[in-house]
């Protein structure tokens, strides 16, 4: 992966929520391959909030998707980057810039569509995740070492790992009848949403 194919957005978004929304309501608008991945970033410049990138599987697609994205009438400011490229107000092409930093070091962010992501509804075993997505690791909050491959884990159809030191990584944790879950609830108590 090269920035050259790593697209920011930032449309100022303050909620997880809000940009999981904005996550897939892009993809859907712009046809992104099954290959591609979105992920939101944290801004902590100006006022704190979500950017998004789109991670594309070559320059060329990379190329397309930031014409569509240049050339389309957005209803409120949005800043995009792509490699040296800038668009939009500053402050938030700067911070389109930041998420191509995060999600190219791939040491930061989270992935709202993944490779494989699609396929990881109801319930899969530990194995299965790994073997049929992206996700490099699965993670038990608490433990030692990672969940035994034949654990199961209830997906709550909301998957949303992390990128960590060049892993992609879902943190699950124990729930009632011996099952797992992931550590991200689909809908989160307002008042913990956006920490």
């Amino acid at each position: 992966m090269t920035a050259a194919t790593v697209i920011g957005v930032d449309a100022a978004t303050t909620g997880l929520g809000d940009a999981d929304h904005l996550a897939r309501a892009l993809a859907g608008e712009l046809g992104l391959p099954e290959t591609a991945s979105v992920g939101t970033h944290a801004v902590r410049t100006g006022r704190p909030h979500l950017a998004l990138t789109l991670t594309l599987p070559n320059a060329a697609t990379a190329d397309g998707v930031w014409r569509a994205l240049t050339g389309r009438a957005a209803p409120e400011p949005v800043g995009l980057a792509l490699g040296e490229w800038r668009h939009g107000p500053a402050e938030l092409s700067e911070g389109a810039a930041h998420a191509v930093a995060e999600r190219t070091e791939r040491g930061a962010g989270r992935a709202v569509l993944f490779p494989g992501a699609g396929a990881l509804t109801g319930t899969v075993g530990v194995a299965e995740l790994l073997a049929a997505s992206a996700v490099d690791e699965v993670t038990l909050l608490g433990a030692a070492g990672p969940p035994d491959g034949a654990r199961r884990i209830l997906t709550r159809d909301h998957l949303r790992p992390e990128w960590r030191e060049g892993r992609l990584v879902l943190t699950v944790m124990e729930a009632a009848g011996g099952v797992l879950v992931p550590f991200e609830v689909p809908d989160p108590t307002p008042c913990c949403a956006d920490h």
